[in-house]
């Protein structure tokens, strides 16, 4: 449905060129909601706004529902667009226009009667759950409700996809689970293709069917959302995902945390266990195999897409022969080790 073929953006500065997109390839497949995460500065906005045309790529090729979006011309994209739907952080409403008036906006701009924009919009009241507000200005909604107007106004062209440019980071967690279950709703009652970008890895995990990493302009990993959070190929998926699922150290350990080891000290260690890994008794196996001590600091057990994964941070303490040895097991078990640091052994953990 949608499919980035060698983009390239970049942008003139007074300094230089700068290459906001180096070589995108990706294909979302029709029906799927398919998530771009990366930080800020990493390409994202410049991305999503590629595949519309708002910005226009330096070279490579757009293709979204058959069509190269690329090769049309100015009229016949007004027309392409049509087909594309785009939601934004910040809502982009009318004050001066109630939540009816707001949602007519894009059909009264192609000259739609007023029975052809009664009859587009009250399905789409119904669906986003805002008959009781048809006639309130934005002033008098919530962040949530401003979202579900925006998201009916980007429905109302009746796109076949959609782009969410950031639509949940200015709303609180709950209000963002709501509007990511009424994407999900939107997908398969309108059998539509979300293409959408975040920094959350909250929003990956509770509404994309795939997803990739951008950094610093390049496509760094790629794959379905269950092997993704069980089966991270980069360092950055994996900080991604660690974050997401696990606060910081409690900061009695993480102000004495040594990069090196030292004499009299023991290792701080982030375990991942994948799929099977994750729902074994391998933390008591190690301990009794090795006669060790070992303090769990931290540990999270989620089903991501019938995927199993685990994360947990514990100290490891005894003697320090039976350590490596230790890791070296946890390691042969297909547990993915990290030597957090290392703290001194009379630090109470």
């Amino acid at each position: 449905m949608i499919r980035l073929e060698h983009i390239y953006k970049n942008y003139p500065t007074a300094r230089g060129t700068v290459t906001a997109l180096h070589d995108i390839n990706i294909q979302v497949r029709p029906g799927e909601i398919f998530g771009i995460i990366g930080k800020s500065g990493a390409g994202k906005s410049s991305l999503i706004r590629c595949v519309n045309l708002l910005e226009k790529p330096t070279s490579g090729k757009v293709i979204v529902a058959g069509e190269e979006l690329t090769a049309l011309s100015s009229a016949k994209l007004r027309a392409a667009r049509r087909k594309i739907g785009m939601i934004f952080q910040h809502f982009n409403l009318l004050s001066s226009r109630n939540v009816y008036d707001n949602i007519a906006l894009p059909l009264e701009l192609v000259g739609y009667s007023h029975k052809q924009i009664a009859d587009t919009i009250m399905p789409l009241l119904e669906l986003t759950n805002l008959i009781d507000k048809k006639t309130a200005y934005p002033s008098q909604l919530s962040g949530g409700q401003k979202q579900r107007v925006a998201i009916a106004r980007a429905l109302a062209s009746k796109p076949q996809v959609l782009l969410s440019d950031e639509a949940t980071s200015a709303l609180d967690p709950e209000t963002t689970l709501a509007i990511l279950q009424l994407l999900k709703n939107i997908r398969d009652t309108l059998n539509l293709t979300i293409l959408l970008i975040t920094h959350e890895m909250s929003v990956i995990k509770s509404c994309c069917d795939r997803v990739g990493i951008l950094q610093n302009g390049e496509l760094i990993e790629e794959n379905e959302v269950g092997e993704f959070f069980t089966h991270p190929k980069t360092e950055v998926a994996k900080n991604f995902i660690a974050s997401s699922v696990l606060h910081h150290l409690p900061y009695a350990i993480e102000r004495h945390l040594l990069v090196l080891e030292q004499p009299k000290t023991h290792p701080i260690l982030r375990l991942w266990f994948l799929q099977g890994t994750a729902t074994q008794p391998i933390i008591s196996e190690i301990s009794q195999k090795f006669n060790l001590n070992i303090n769990i600091l931290q540990a999270n057990v989620e089903y991501i897409k019938n995927h199993a994964m685990g994360i947990m941070i514990i100290a490891l303490r005894g003697d320090n022969l039976k350590i490596q040895p230790a890791i070296q097991f946890l390691k042969e078990r297909s547990v993915q080790v990290e030597v957090m640091g290392y703290v001194p052994n009379d630090i109470a953990v």
